[in-house]
């Protein structure tokens, strides 16, 4: 058990995830990095923190086998979670009319599915939080207003059928989750958001972002530190809300 607040961030070992974790640790936070590859995540767990407060965990958000056992182990080791950050993603780079079903499925199991199984798993130990913060990182080409209004985002957006339209199912589990906490008295406390970190210089946009992931992780952890009078349900940029 540790007075610390506790959080757990997917995707942890590099990237966004990586620095997400490491601002969370500045915070004070104790931070479990979730990672596909356990060694890599015990390297880079090593590398933030040399006071054991980084703790890694086998982590792929498509295995259940694998959520349930880092449920288990912040259980046992902690018993509750205060901040959850879904930011494990994956991507295909293809034109609409290229893009095949067994594309979507791919990006959608990471990026929208493997939210839930996350979600389901860990409420239990977010119940058992003084205040829970769930954060879901989106992305700015979610937006179906901004995209159908001709938004230029950067990179080629228009080659990311499957990566957008799953993170806008992403930002409508945001807004049903929300909903579905403030009906039940034991969740009501939850506060859940989607964040876009913008177009950010991360393996992902093969690095081509205009954005440093210092300045992406702001945002998402802004709304993991939110004080009771924040909101809930939104999509948000670190300059405000994003339109739907």
């Amino acid at each position: 058990m540790t007075d610390r607040q506790v959080a757990l961030v997917t995707g942890a070992n590099k990237g966004l995830g990586l620095e997400t974790a490491r601002q969370l640790l500045h915070r004070g936070m104790t931070v479990v990095l979730g990672s596909r590859d356990p060694e890599r995540g015990a390297v880079a767990a090593k590398r933030l923190d040399a006071e054991g407060r980084a703790v890694p965990v086998r982590l792929d958000v498509t295995e259940a086998a694998d959520v349930e056992a880092a449920a288990e182990m912040l259980r046992r080791e902690y018993g509750r979670l205060d901040v959850l950050v879904n930011n494990a993603g994956t991507v295909v780079d293809r034109l609409a009319v290229d893009t095949t079903a067994a594309e979507m499925r791919q990006n959608y199991e990471v990026n929208t599915f493997g939210v839930v199984t996350v979600i389901h798993a860990m409420l239990p130990l977010l119940r058992n939080s003084a205040a829970p913060r769930i954060v879901n990182v989106s992305s700015t080409t979610a937006s179906m207003g901004m995209t159908s209004g001709g938004t230029d985002f950067g990179g080629d957006a228009a080659s990311r059928m499957a990566y957008s339209s799953s993170k806008t199912a992403l930002n409508m589990l945001t807004v049903q989750y929300a909903h579905a906490f403030a009906k039940d008295p034991e969740l009501s406390h939850i506060k859940i958001n989607s964040a876009t970190p913008g177009y950010t210089a991360t393996d992902l946009t093969q690095h081509r972002g205009t954005r440093t992931v210092e300045e992406g992780a702001r945002i998402i952890v802004d709304l993991s530190t939110l004080t009771a009078d924040g909101p809930t349900g939104g999509f948000f940029n670190d300059q405000g809300p994003v339109p739907w």
